[in-house]
């Protein structure tokens, strides 16, 4: 199955969930959930994101958003790349992280186990066009 979203309208409103790679709760932790608000606000100012709705739970993310750009797919390999690569930086450099080395583990076993994945995984889940009006 393909891990890149499809978007067949490029100027429509979208609803996609992404997960972590076996459903690892993340966002349980301040620091990283603050990373995904980071992430999302850079992406509204810098990348044309714009956002109708999100919600962060402890192991995936739902988001509605429009590429003002027209371009929801490079907005969306932008954000999931550069989310995943700080979320791991952050992990990794927290000292009270007790799950460290498990999480660190569990994201390099996932990296491997298929080749195209990174290390951390916010693996398609759903991609559905909204549209509005009757």
């Amino acid at each position: 199955m393909s891990r890149k979203y499809k978007f067949a309208e490029k100027n429509g409103a979208y609803f996609v969930s992404f997960a972590t790679v076996y459903w690892i709760d993340i966002f349980t932790r301040v620091d990283y959930f603050d990373t995904i608000i980071e992430s999302l606000e850079y992406c509204r100012k810098n990348k044309g994101m714009e956002i109708y709705g999100y919600c962060i739970m402890p192991s995936h993310i739902h988001l509605i958003f429009r590429s003002s750009l027209g371009n929801p797919s490079g907005l969306m390999r932008d954000f999931k790349g550069f989310t995943s690569r700080k979320m791991l930086k952050i992990i990794a450099e927290n000292p009270q992280e007790s799950r460290k080395e498990w999480l660190l583990w569990m994201f390099e076993k996932a990296g491997k186990k298929k080749a195209m994945l990174k290390k951390v995984n916010f693996g398609n889940k759903t991609t559905n066009l909204l549209k509005f009006g009757h």
